[in-house]
């Protein structure tokens, strides 16, 4: 995709970064973009750079930032602050793998359980339910 040279309607913002209205004016309430002056009568025109400011968020989004940590990262954004933003992507990552390992031990137990309930071992009580339904 390619910026325009010239200054942006909402709407043009919106289909330009690849994303909805909504998301623009959501973006704006969560303070991770400027919601430019309204001239009386007139409408809100957004600097070409914004494309590039959606793109960063949606990015950033997908490789499981939430939008407070987008926000942190927009702060060093100036790319003078790689320590920071490196601490920053460390942190996703060690919770990025604690969730991989629970999802890991939710994975081992569905399938011993699922396994259980092929061999039939419990005629009257689907193991399934029967965890399910125990007491911690």
């Amino acid at each position: 995709m390619s910026i325009r040279a010239t200054e942006l309607s909402i709407g043009a913002l919106a289909k330009d970064a690849g994303v909805n209205v909504e998301t623009i004016r959501y973006y704006q309430r969560r303070g991770l973009l400027d919601k430019p002056y309204k001239p009386q009568g007139g409408h809100r025109r957004y600097a070409p750079a914004s494309v590039k400011r959606v793109w960063f968020i949606k990015r950033a989004q997908q490789l499981g930032f939430t939008l407070e940590e987008v926000k942190a990262l927009l702060r060093l954004e100036d790319g003078q602050s790689c320590g920071e933003t490196r601490a920053l992507a460390e942190q996703k990552v060690a919770l990025i793998e604690s969730r991989l390992a629970s999802l890991n031990r939710m994975h081992r137990l569905l399938e011993n359980l699922i396994e259980a309930c092929r061999k039939g071992k419990r005629p009257r009580s689907c193991p399934i339910i029967a965890t399910l339904s125990a007491e911690p």
